[in-house]
């Protein structure tokens, strides 16, 4: 089993829908900030004819549809590699998703749990409601921009944060990671990506103006890394294959790099002669063995459908049970007196 690499960001927005940067700019941002590729998502807009490698990054093109009279907003979903405008099918997320399998595409539910701010009108949470679906490869377990959102009780809190926002950010929803867990529980696939969910928005509060999270910014928080097939090529259609293949088979962990690089973290099970890896099925063979590697040192905790399991302080963790189930990977680190969130893989389907 070798894999390779690679960190992206799978929520972004241009100046196509509600975003402040064009596609240019937005890759020009992800290559400062060392991302490998990003995909622009904007609002019930599908863009042709701009993604390629610019700056070294590979530029890809999703999109964020929902039902734009469904009215409070709920149900985004993030479609990727369908290569079709889908927001004509907004309003039935069954239909929506079935559409975008049927095209070969894989999609994801964005920001699921989202906690509201009063300040303003424009900041009313927007979560999945119909969970009655399925089709789709995973959830966003954790948006930043959504986060953010829900620190802003108060305009007092709006000024703190958008200039402090470290002490704010903490890590996914618990709902989301406990809606997560129940999907696991009952048998389901569900795969983690996180984002930025970046628009580049100038912020007032009286006089004071400010683009509290640039591109480049948030580009250095919140992302998604993939476990991809072989190295990137530097041709877009072959590229374009390795990346959406991985995030369909869920190759994937959430990092939040602000606190430190996520890059190198691996979760391996073993059991017998047979090695998997995030994403994959693994038959039981006797033991299984569970390795974990962080980059750096934090709190491992290893968790079966939602139940922690095994712990241990420091780079790596080696458990072994011969229980079967959905097991992942948190690891937390302290950043200024508090725990936050580092790391979240997808799960190991342990049979």
């Amino acid at each position: 089993m070798r894999y390779y690499e690679v960190v992206g960001n799978l929520h972004v927005h241009t100046v196509y829908s509600d975003g402040t940067a064009t596609h240019r700019e937005v890759a020009q941002a992800a290559a400062r900030a060392g991302l490998d590729f990003v995909v622009t998502t904007d609002h019930n807009v599908w863009v042709r004819g701009v993604e390629g490698y610019a700056e070294g990054v590979l530029l890809l093109v999703g999109e964020e549809v929902h039902a734009v009279r469904r009215i409070p907003q709920v149900n985004h979903l993030l479609i990727y590699g369908a290569e079709a405008e889908l927001a004509p099918l907004a309003a039935d997320p069954h239909q929506l998703i079935r559409e975008v399998n049927d095209r070969g595409g894989i999609c994801f539910l964005a920001h699921p749990y989202e906690k509201g701010s009063p300040i303003s009108p424009d900041l009313e949470p927007i979560p999945w409601v119909d969970w009655d679906v399925d089709g789709y490869v995973g959830l966003e377990i954790w948006n930043a921009m959504s986060e953010f959102k829900g620190l802003l009780w108060g305009r007092l809190a709006a000024l703190f944060y958008a200039l402090l926002p470290e002490l704010g950010i903490r890590g996914p929803f618990r709902a989301a990671l406990r809606r997560w867990d129940t999907l696991l529980r009952a048998g389901r696939r569900v795969a983690a990506i996180g984002g930025s969910d970046a628009h580049g928005h100038t912020y007032r509060l009286g006089p004071l103006r400010r683009v509290v999270f640039p591109y480049e910014t948030l580009f250095r928080w919140v992302n998604t890394h993939v476990l991809i097939d072989q190295p990137l090529t530097g041709d877009l259609e072959a590229d374009r294959q390795l990346i959406y293949g991985a995030l369909r088979a869920g190759r994937t962990w959430v990092g939040y790099d602000r606190l430190a690089p996520t890059r190198g973290f691996r979760f391996h099970v073993r059991s017998g002669s047979v090695v998997a890896t995030m994403g994959e099925e693994i038959p039981r063979a006797g033991a299984l063995v569970f390795e974990v590697e962080a980059p750096g040192s934090g709190a491992i905790r290893l968790l079966r459908e939602g139940r922690v399991v095994a712990r241990a302080y420091g780079r790596t963790l080696r458990f072994t049970t011969a229980e079967p189930g959905a097991y992942r990977v948190e690891v937390w680190r302290t950043f200024r007196g508090r725990p936050r969130g580092w790391i979240f893989s997808s799960p190991v389907y342990c049979r």
